[in-house]
């Protein structure tokens, strides 16, 4: 199975100059685990994930004065939509990450997080089970 089978297809981008307050109420309302963060005056992409929201609350920071852009992963690994869900896997591994950022010529195209690709390779492995067992 290839990353473009797994991946959401729902990308949603921000500014670095959004707040985080912004950023994860835009999150909470698509109901997604990370928003692609593009400056326009660079064309540079990167991410924000709840996670990066969550280490900013617990630092004490306001949400409402940081900005998205001072919280941004900028060494993305980025994903193409024909690789397959264990080169998605492996990279997410090496990288200690959850979330690949998918790119085609134009740009992003999707995310697909470790919780896609668990959702792809569960029926497959439940009927490996169940072979097994009968």
């Amino acid at each position: 199975m290839l990353v473009r089978d797994a991946m959401s297809s729902l990308v949603l981008t921000i500014g670095p100059a959004h707040t985080l307050r912004q950023a994860a109420t835009l999150m909470s309302a698509r109901r997604v685990g990370s928003a692609v963060v593009l400056d326009h005056d660079t064309h540079h992409l990167g991410i924000l994930t709840e996670r990066d929201v969550l280490n900013s609350l617990g630092a004490g920071q306001d949400p409402d004065r940081e900005t998205a852009g001072a919280h941004t992963t900028t060494d993305v690994v980025f994903a193409a939509p024909g690789w397959t869900l264990e080169e998605a896997a492996e990279a997410m591994s090496h990288g200690g990450f959850r979330h690949l950022v998918v790119l085609d010529g134009r740009g992003p195209v999707g995310v697909v997080s470790v919780r896609d690709i668990l959702r792809c390779w569960a029926p497959v492995r439940r009927g490996a089970v169940t072979a097994a067992a009968g």
